[in-house]
């Protein structure tokens, strides 16, 4: 990728800063937003006041898309979503950057096709504005909603001349995700040596995990190629949540009982994306098994 202006909202978040690593040294000019550097440094803000034109802008900002958050605070989780997408595009449709890349979730796929006995590898034209008839199935939580909207946007602005990708990652993972997400909290666990380790749910819950790593480096591919979109994140592989517990108490060797917890919040029985459209430009390279292997050798 030739040397570019690029804007990364959301930039001191997990994603925000792999993003962020992975541009840095190439000679691009970074802008990064995110209030964790200061109450002033909002993306809502930025977009209002900013008409400078980038080349490259990675829309990150988001108010808390983790589970407990999304079951226990949608109206938060969803009006400030809605609030940061729609001023996202307000601005683009503004100062017209090169490449806009709106990051959607595999929440957005319906519910029907992640419970059993309907589950299925989930590809981008089993359902959407065109393709699925009149029903878009009902995506997941108010998250979900808030994705399929912030995509509706992305092809109202494509449609005015916008250059916009549209991700939809799945299960993303690494060595320094917070513990909000079960993989950060599964690795804190396994380094604590708990015993018994808690599980959220019964533990069957099968997820698409693809390394943040990857996640950066699908989405910079997509860039490159002017890959518009919906694109699937992910490996196609499933492992649920019990077996990642599994990997990660072996690989710190040791054996606990597990204490499962179905009244905490849990999510869809089977989330596992179809990597097809994918590896036509990335193949993922780290598997789950590294994955858990990096995360407690760093910690």
């Amino acid at each position: 990728m030739a040397a570019v202006k690029v804007l990364i909202t959301g930039s001191a978040g997990f994603l925000g800063r792999h993003f962020e690593r992975a541009l840095t040294g190439r000679g691009h000019e970074l802008t990064l937003i995110d209030v964790a550097y200061t109450p002033l440094c909002d993306a809502i803000p930025h977009f209002q006041q900013d008409g400078r034109r980038y080349d490259l802008v990675l829309h990150l900002a988001a108010v808390s898309p983790h589970r407990a958050a999304i079951d226990g605070r949608a109206l938060a989780v969803g009006a400030g979503n809605l609030a940061l997408d729609s001023a996202l595009f307000e601005w683009a449709a503004r100062t017209r950057p090169g490449r806009v890349v709106y990051f959607s979730s595999s929440a957005a796929y319906p519910l029907a096709l992640q419970q059993k006995p309907g589950v299925r590898l989930l590809e981008g034209d089993v359902f959407g504005f065109e393709g699925y008839g009149d029903d878009i199935g009902e995506p997941d939580a108010i998250y979900g909603w808030v994705k399929l909207t912030g995509e509706r946007l992305a092809d109202a602005y494509r449609a005015q001349g916008g250059a916009v990708t549209v991700v939809r990652p799945f299960s993303g993972y690494g060595e320094d995700q917070s513990a909000d997400f079960p993989f950060g909290a599964f690795r804190d666990r396994a380094l604590a040596r708990e015993d018994p380790f808690t599980i959220w749910g019964d533990g069957a819950q099968v997820r698409d995990w693809i390394h943040v790593s990857d996640i950066a480096g699908a989405t910079l591919a997509a860039v490159e190629q002017g890959v518009d979109g919906p694109l699937n994140l992910c490996t196609g592989v499933g492992t649920s949540m019990r077996e990642l517990v599994e990997l990660f108490t072996a690989s710190a060797g040791y054996r606990p009982d597990f204490e499962f917890h179905p009244e905490k919040p849990a999510g869809v029985a089977y989330r596992v994306g179809d990597p097809t459209r994918l590896h036509e430009i990335y193949i993922p390279k780290v598997t789950i098994e590294e994955g858990v292997k990096r995360a407690l050798e760093a910690s």
